[in-house]
């Protein structure tokens, strides 16, 4: 049997196998029914292994054993392996999700929010800087930075930004705006996002602009964080930001970014 290593690949990202698992579970695939020593030479794992990979296999809902000698394993579906893999990823999910909220709770947040604050006390202003690499880091820390937002929040986006991060902060922004802090969006407006800049009136002034193409946002003059690259141009995965907590920095970008905010 030859299994092309592209499609290994796919079985191990989407199904969290290993390489043996992965091999063993398309050789029985292809077979339908065989023995631990068949499978083995079919897929060119170890048969030293074969006997703990297709038990984990069991384990994990992919094939059954059959009863009888020699002992023989039986291929489960592939739609309700699918199924199976489903349910066991949801309810992990809902349990790691569980222990989480478990930990608010807990004298251990206390515990590592002490940690944090003695240790962020030692480290000099100058060091408070940071790479961030990839968009959902980059949005993860926008919106820690607006959480802890005391007095505004300025945002010079693009057109796809504005959208994005309506979508991505919205419930963050909302409760930044009821703590009293007030948020300006500077970004183009088209007939393409105008319906969210309205929904958007409650939470935040926003503005039409297009004469300053860049993508950052302020935080009480204090935080700072601009992109590096053009949205336009870059994957996702590949967007790159720089943090900066310095109010000298972040005041002057309120200059420039109120002067824009200014002009008609």
């Amino acid at each position: 049997m030859i299994v092309k290593d592209e499609l290994l690949s796919k079985l191990r990202r989407y199904f969290a196998l290993n390489l043996y698992e992965v091999k063993l579970w398309a050789a029985l695939l292809s077979r339908g029914v065989s023995t631990a020593g068949e499978l083995s030479d079919i897929a060119d794992v170890p048969r030293s292994r074969s006997y703990d990979v297709l038990e984990s296999l069991e384990k994990k809902g992919f094939v059954v054993m059959k009863l009888g000698k020699p002992i023989k394993y039986i291929a489960i579906p592939p739609g309700e392996v699918v199924d199976r893999v489903k349910k066991h990823m949801s309810l992990e999910a809902q349990e790691k999700i569980k222990r989480l909220d478990g930990i608010k709770k807990s004298p251990l947040l206390s515990e590592l929010e002490t940690l944090h604050t003695q240790g962020i006390a030692l480290v000099d202003p100058n060091d408070l800087t940071g790479c961030l690499r990839g968009r959902h880091n980059l949005y993860n820390h926008l919106d820690l930075l607006i959480k802890d937002a005391k007095k505004s929040v300025n945002i010079v986006t693009t057109e796809k930004g504005f959208m994005r991060k309506v979508e991505g902060l919205r419930s963050t922004l909302e409760k930044a705006k009821k703590r009293g802090v007030k948020i300006k969006i500077s970004a183009p407006l088209t007939k393409d996002n105008k319906e969210i800049a309205d929904s958007l009136k409650a939470v935040a002034e926003v503005k039409h602009n297009t004469k300053v193409n860049s993508r950052f946002m302020t935080v009480d003059s204090s935080h700072l964080v601009f992109m590096m690259l053009d949205d336009k141009e870059v994957h996702p995965s590949y967007d790159l930001g720089v943090w900066v907590k310095s109010p000298y920095f972040a005041s002057a970008m309120d200059g420039m970014f109120n002067s824009a905010w200014n002009l008609k």
